[in-house]
């Protein structure tokens, strides 16, 4: 047999091995059907023993081999471990500036932690000591181990070089060297990104209406999918849904006629004719309300900051009319404040003197009470929107308000509530991000 020969033999043999890899998961892991079978397979000696793009697998065939006859479930798991990657898009999220190890190795322990938590016969494997206590003391956050998240606890640990070392070599796994986040020469593809961001948001619906039995033996699979299917805005430009158009006194270069210009030109010499309109129409946020839940759930920290963001939105001109109607209500079970401001300067001495009142229960109905009688007294002319930050926990109102209102949480303190349908539900993140 020559070189070329033996090298076709080695490719099939390889690819035999992940189609079977393949068929095993997909007869215990059904709603995985398209994302199993959205590769292409290629030998690469370079690689080790295997990785993705997130369109080829590529493999090591010697590696590969030895991997499945020592124990096939390593392998099931690497196959397994690949397509998780790409369904959190772990393949185009760019690395965090000078911690390229540090994200890469979250991505694995993110896809291992789901893996480990189900209860699957073709994936099910023993842990390492290492392994459970690393877990224990990412769960102590009690919350959805996705990349991001496990990124910055570790961060947080100021792992040394050690350490991180054993957390690499146990949970390594594929090769991420085909990651488009590591190739600045090849930038992510739009394509290939909505190619798994359809595939996921089809698993998660499979998983959440047909497949209720399976889900709930994949532990926090689901939970991981609905945080990274979040669609991401910058809090002005979702502010902006709260905004009208009104005339402000402020000259408006649009209107600039050049007409006139060179008329003047033409006609005196030097004395160009300038005549811009000294008023102009635009879209800014002009009456809005801020309810603050100050139940004792929801802590000081997190309301300071979710008001300091709001601050900073609220102090950039293009954004809000120089004079306003602005109200923030401090509530828990009942009103305990609400201050009026009209300009920057009742802002800058609203965030100076900021206190907190409160710490009762949760009832949402008394903060739309009041927003309803301030719209009868005539406080509120054209009042657009309500945005409610709270942990969730409390009774909502039965009755859709006739302005639009959005319940904004945290994302560290974050758990699926049953907001009402008419309500926008919205997550802050540590990044300043809003997320549907």
């Amino acid at each position: 047999m020559d070189t070329a020969e033996a090298a076709e033999a080695l490719n099939q043999i390889g690819c035999d091995i992940l189609r079977l890899c393949r068929d095993e998961l997909y007869f215990s892991m059904r709603f995985l059907d398209v994302a199993l079978s959205s590769f292409q397979y290629c030998m690469d000696a370079g690689v080790s023993p295997f990785g993705t793009d997130g369109r080829t697998i590529y493999f090591h065939p010697r590696e590969l081999g030895g991997l499945y006859r020592a124990n096939r479930i390593l392998a099931n798991r690497g196959y397994l471990h690949m397509v998780l990657h790409c369904i959190f898009r772990h393949i185009t999220k760019p690395a965090p500036p000078e911690a390229e190890r540090l994200w890469s190795l979250s991505c694995d322990i993110a896809v291992e932690h789901i893996i480990d938590g189900c209860d699957l016969r073709p994936v099910r494997f023993s842990r390492s000591l290492l392994r459970r206590e690393t877990y224990r003391r990412l769960e102590e956050s009690g919350h959805v181990l996705n990349a991001e998240r496990i990124f910055r606890l570790l961060s947080e640990w100021g792992i040394e070089e050690k350490e991180l070392g054993m957390l690499e070599s146990e949970f390594y796994v594929d090769d991420h060297q085909y990651w488009s986040s590591r190739d600045e020469q090849r930038p992510p593809d739009p394509q290939l990104e909505q190619q798994w961001k359809d595939i996921d948001e089809k698993m998660e619906t499979d998983l959440e209406t047909f497949s209720k039995e399976a889900s709930q033996r994949e532990g926090n699979f689901v939970e991981e999918l609905r945080v990274e299917n979040r669609r991401k805005h910058d809090y002005k430009e979702f502010l902006r849904k709260f905004s009208v158009f009104r005339e402000e006194l402020k000259a408006d270069p649009d209107t600039f006629d050049y007409g006139f210009y060179t008329y003047g030109l033409s006609l005196y010499g030097n004395l160009p004719l300038i005549e811009p309109q000294e008023t102009r129409e635009v879209r800014k946020v002009e009456e809005f309300a801020v309810v603050v839940d100050t139940s004792m759930s929801c802590s000081g920290d997190l309301i300071r900051r979710f008001l300091e963001e709001t601050y900073n939105v609220l102090k950039e001109q293009e954004s809000f009319f120089q004079k306003v109607n602005i109200h923030i209500i401090q509530c828990d079970e009942k009103i305990h404040e609400d201050v009026k401001m009209t300009s920057e300067k009742d802002l800058d001495e609203y965030m100076k003197n900021f206190r907190i009142y409160g710490e009762g229960g949760t009832d949402f109905r008394p903060a739309f009470e009041y927003v309803d009688e301030l719209i009868h007294k005539g406080e509120f002319v054209n009042l657009k929107g309500l945005i409610y930050f709270t942990d969730g926990y409390g009774v909502y109102p039965d009755k859709m308000p006739q302005y639009r209102t959005a319940f904004v949480f945290a994302e560290e303190d974050y758990r699926d509530t049953d907001v009402p349908p008419w309500a926008i539900r919205l997550i802050l993140s540590e990044d300043s991000y809003l997320a549907y």
